[in-house]
């Protein structure tokens, strides 16, 4: 029989009784059986170079040192590879990334197509990179802009419901119970609770508390891509809380009004700053104790 047939139905596992005995009967057989076993060691976290293929190279040449035909080594050699690596890919087809940011902590994601991920803190990414070119799908939990190349269907799946576009820029957001999808550039679908609704560039979508609703933005992209937290009438206990959260403090106040609501924003890489954007616009004062721990009065204390 044919050694490259015999060779490629080995590979599928999938000889007949005949074509085992075909095969068992090749010269190198013994030694595309030790590759296989060698290659059952590696594994997604190791680099495709092989310590093992050096060494079957030394067996291979100690084997004939007393005949050399280096063609024949060469040749060999050239099966390992091929052989070694087709393995190597079949074993870790299934293998998956996945990215997380701590506090405070953003990443950059480049994608196998080289569709962009921005991934914001407290979140985490999980992706299948062997079969991307068949499948552009990922999970994610926090929040992340995307900004995707053309091509195939590109799916966002969450916990509250799945994204799904074709090339485009958006934001998701999944966290606190609520679910948000902003578009910044082409058309992005939403899929939950058995509904689907199309979202566009220049809006977004809500989901919270089982209620869904659609408005208008009139920004070019997230605002935390720009290092800044926004907020639109938040309780100053919410923007407090936000607060602590990006420069990793902890703040104790005097604040009687509770009922106080903020529309502004503070940016994420000078505290000082940030203070000052919060407590004047209420009517508050700061004290910086160290640079761990803030203390906020109302302005009159």
């Amino acid at each position: 029989m044919d050694k490259e047939y015999l060779l490629k139905k080995w590979l599928d596992n999938n000889l007949s009784e005949a074509e085992a005995e075909a095969f068992n009967a090749l010269e190198d057989a013994k030694l595309y059986n030790e590759i296989a076993e060698e290659a059952k060691r590696f594994s997604g976290h190791h680099n495709a170079k092989v310590p093992a293929f050096e060494a079957l190279e030394s067996q291979l040449q100690n084997k004939k040192a007393s005949s050399i035909n280096w063609m024949n080594i060469a040749s060999r050699f050239a099966a390992v590879f091929v052989i070694g690596l087709t393995l190597f890919l079949f074993l870790n087809r299934d293998n998956t990334n996945t990215i997380a940011t701590d506090l405070a902590q953003k990443e950059t994601i480049t994608l196998p197509d080289n569709s962009r991920v921005e991934l914001n803190e407290l979140s985490q990414l999980t992706y299948s990179p062997s079969n991307w070119e068949n499948e552009r799908t990922l999970n994610l939990k926090g929040e992340a802009f995307f900004d995707v190349e053309k091509g195939k269907q590109f799916d966002v799946n969450t916990e509250f419901g799945k994204v799904t576009v074709l090339g485009t820029e958006f934001n998701v957001f999944t966290k606190d119970s609520i679910f948000k999808v902003t578009c910044y550039e082409g058309l992005v679908q939403v899929s939950y609770n058995d509904a689907v609704t199309k979202v566009p560039a220049g809006s977004e979508f809500i989901l919270k508390s089982g209620t869904a609703k659609k408005s208008n933005i009139a920004i070019a992209e997230p605002y935390w891509l720009k290092n800044m937290s926004v907020f639109k009438d938040a309780s100053v206990q919410a923007v407090l809380l936000e607060l602590e959260s990006q420069y990793n403090i902890t703040i104790t106040d005097s604040i009687t009004a509770n009922t106080l609501r903020f529309t502004g924003a503070f940016e994420h890489d000078n505290l000082n700053n940030a203070l000052k954007a919060i407590t004047q616009p209420l009517g508050l004062t700061y004290e910086i104790i160290n640079n761990k721990e803030v203390v906020i009065h109302n302005a009159k204390d």
